[in-house]
């Protein structure tokens, strides 16, 4: 067994598994994070994309030892009780999502870019969205829903900057 011990959505969470287990199998089957899905399991469907460090992974590709020690930035961890993150909401009010299966995923990478810039281009969008395969939108909405986001996490830090 490996003993792991990482920080979760800003909780301290501990585990004990097999040295075999994913991150994506840690979230959802040790700690009950399920907002991750198991899309291709092989890295190329974006649908487990979580937030390690800052960066966005596939968490069907990392092992769990390979948090040991790290922050972890899952989908449960965006929203408050009484708020979704500009994001969310943005998907939301656009429709950007149909079936909603690769929502978290395309979501979390969103958050990356935005977290590195929040004045993106729609190229800089589509590379960012580029391992989140959706089968049901022509990504169009998504792209405007992160434009969407974008624009308002700029209002928002203008506003906290100001004198």
């Amino acid at each position: 067994m490996t003993d792991v011990v990482l920080r979760v959505n800003g909780r301290e969470r501990k585990a004990s598994v097999p040295p075999e287990t994913t991150l994506l199998q840690l979230l959802r089957e040790h700690l009950g994070l399920t907002g991750s899905k198991l899309g291709c399991d092989v890295g190329d469907c974006g649908a487990c994309t979580v937030i390690v460090d800052g960066k966005a992974v596939n968490s069907c590709l990392m092992l769990a030892g390979q948090v040991d020690g790290r922050e972890v930035l899952t989908i449960e961890g965006l929203a408050t009780r009484d708020r979704l993150h500009p994001i969310q909401r943005a998907f939301e009010e656009r429709a950007s999502l149909q079936c909603g299966f690769c929502g978290p995923g395309s979501i979390m990478s969103a958050k990356a870019l935005l977290d590195e810039n929040l004045d993106p281009t729609p190229q800089e969008i589509r590379d960012a969205l580029a391992g989140n395969l959706c089968r049901c939108t022509g990504y169009t909405k998504m792209i405007e829903a992160i434009q969407d986001a974008a624009r308002e996490l700029r209002t928002e830090k203008s506003a906290r900057t100001a004198p």
